[in-house]
């Protein structure tokens, strides 16, 4: 299995921010593990509890609609998805992936509101099960878009 490389992300004071984590409930022993992460990542930022809101979905499918409905409170200065997506013998998997991709790119541009993308899409739960502590490298990445964002 070929590694990626991570990027090397410097933690910031982001205690004013607010952060909005919709989460999906299928292969919720993969997604709790991703948010467990995301969640330990946010104190080191120093986002206090009380300034992050956790929204659970049955799955990936839901995450963009609830996504849309956080953006459009004005409320979070962050928005993080987090999914798993396990291929089967159907094309179904196919499907799901690309409702849930498309639909978080499409939040993202019409709300002009960064959204981390914590979505795993893998071909068996061997993989998801290696990629289930990442949800905290996936917080990096939109907290440091956001910063960017905030700074033009």
């Amino acid at each position: 299995m070929q590694k990626a490389k991570q990027a090397d992300f410097t933690v910031f004071d982001a205690s004013a921010w607010r952060v909005g984590i919709v989460v999906a409930m299928f292969n919720r022993d993969i997604t709790n593990q991703l948010l467990q992460s995301a969640l330990a990542r946010a104190k080191a930022y120093t986002i206090p509890d009380a300034q992050i809101e956790v929204i659970k979905v049955a799955g990936a499918v839901e995450i963009p609609l609830v996504l849309q409905n956080l953006a459009k409170s004005n409320k979070y200065d962050v928005l993080l998805a987090i999914g798993c997506v396990v291929e089967g013998e159907t094309a179904h998997f196919d499907y799901v992936c690309k409702f849930v991709t498309d639909g978080v790119l499409a939040v993202q541009l019409k709300h002009n509101m960064p959204i981390g993308f914590g979505v795993l899409a893998c071909r068996n739960i061997a993989q998801a099960k290696e990629r289930a502590k990442l949800g905290g490298e996936h917080l990096d990445a939109v907290m440091h878009q956001v910063k960017v964002i905030k700074q033009i």
